[in-house]
């Protein structure tokens, strides 16, 4: 088992930042390819930023890129996400998801839901227009 734990949410006027972070524990965490994924109030959960176990790539949905960027710290076992240019729409609670990463995977391997084992409990984001 992974434990994640995500702190740093809260509420921001548009414009704003804000960021995010995610502890792990209980597994090696380098082995483990890290995403930030988000539920707004009445719709499906979505991807929003992921990075490799090594944190030599990263990637993000259109309607963050640019925005936001995710990093990692494989010594002190976090994953942080910083949020810039907030708009209401990024309203949710933000999830850090773990997926074992112990092989040459394609690209949408890091946008898909289901390659996740693991998941917080998530962080509520609220943005004030």
């Amino acid at each position: 088992q992974m434990q994640l734990v995500e702190s740093g949410g809260g509420l921001v006027q548009a414009g704003g930042s804000l960021l995010l972070s995610c502890a792990a524990s209980g597994r090696s965490f380098s082995s483990y390819a890290m995403g930030w994924f988000r539920q707004a109030p009445g719709k499906e959960r979505e991807f929003a930023a992921s990075i490799t176990w090594s944190g030599g790539s990263a990637y993000y949905s259109d309607s963050v890129k640019g925005r936001f960027t995710i990093s990692r710290d494989n010594a002190k076992n976090t994953v942080s996400l910083q949020m810039n240019n907030l708009k209401p729409e990024d309203t949710a609670v933000y999830y850090c998801a773990a997926a074992e990463q112990s092989r040459i995977v394609p690209d949408s391997f890091f946008y898909a839901e289901n390659s996740y084992d693991f998941w917080g409990q998530g962080t509520q984001v609220t943005v004030s227009s």
